[in-house]
């Protein structure tokens, strides 16, 4: 799943080439991953690109008075091209779900929204305001916004009895982190995924606040202008625990391990993480003492 690196790599580098463009043809291939119809998506043909924003993983591409809204969820991806195909796709047929072509200065552009797998979760919104997105308009703040500080963090700890990987992982409470890069957080603050929140103390919270700026800074640095194609292979390149059970710590040497859930899997280092207990590979794990 793309989270706030990728996400702000991906609205930079589109903001870049469409910005100025001419909306030409919106394509819906799959009516599941239109989430609105008022206004109808036909009303963006021939609307202007104003520019490229992000919100949490959300982006946002605005012409006037109109925006084409997406969330890429889990499987989802985005395939930029400069020379867009212009003949009508069939409707359910193949990964892409959204096609949209554009006229530029410099000539023709596109992109094509896919998604893999069976669960189906890439979500495309028409919205005259991006706030009228309900996953936006509910979004915590953003990491790099100049009110959240480690007062803030604290203050959003502090009241919360939810174990800190789960918390991080709520875009209610903090928008743009997801699992890879709450294990890449959680591993450089030295800080276990199942503590609880409101049992760090200050201390602990500020190194947490420093590593959530370090960790997604330092992605982000490298997301930075790199095309759609590149930033996958990039964020797998950076990851010291996250998708690596079984490899060594690139920190201590220490076997990285797992645990795995329903639908999902979060990777720690004991000996930096747990003062080397294991933890329960089970649902209702907890921290064993």
């Amino acid at each position: 799943m793309p989270e706030l690196p990728e996400v702000a790599g991906l609205a930079r580098f589109l903001d870049e080439q469409l910005r100025g463009c001419v909306l030409d043809k919106l394509q819906i291939v799959s009516f599941a991953v239109l989430k609105t119809a008022d206004p109808p998506y036909s009303a963006l043909e021939g609307r202007t690109v104003s520019g490229v924003r992000r919100f949490g993983k959300f982006i946002s591409i605005d012409t006037d008075g109109i925006s084409l809204v997406f969330h890429l969820a889990r499987a989802g991806w985005l395939r930029y091209t400069d020379s867009p195909a212009a003949g009508q796709l069939k409707m359910g047929k193949g990964l892409i779900a959204v096609r949209c072509t554009f006229t530029g200065p410099d000539g023709p552009r596109g992109f094509d929204l896919t998604e893999a797998g069976t669960k189906k979760s890439l979500a495309v919104y028409v919205v005259r305001d991006p706030q009228d997105v309900p996953g936006i308009a509910t979004l915590g703040p953003d990491p790099f916004a100049e009110a959240f500080d480690a007062g803030t963090l604290a203050e959003i700890l502090g009241g919360s009895s939810q174990q800190i990987k789960g918390l991080l992982r709520s875009q209610s409470v903090i928008a743009g982190i997801g699992n890879a890069y709450s294990d890449e957080i959680l591993h450089a603050a030295r800080i276990s995924p199942f503590a609880t929140a409101k049992s760090l103390d200050r201390e602990s919270v500020q190194v947490l606040y420093d590593a959530i700026h370090d960790v997604l800074g330092a992605a982000l640095a490298e997301a930075g202008g790199k095309p759609p194609k590149e930033l996958k292979d990039v964020k797998r390149s950076h990851m010291r625990v996250h998708a690596r059970t079984g490899l060594p710590c690139p920190v201590c040497g220490d076997t990285v391990r797992e645990v795995s859930f329903a639908d999902t899997a979060l990777q720690y280092c004991p000996t930096c993480q747990t003062k080397g207990k294991i933890l329960a590979d089970r649902r209702t794990s907890k921290f064993l003492k």
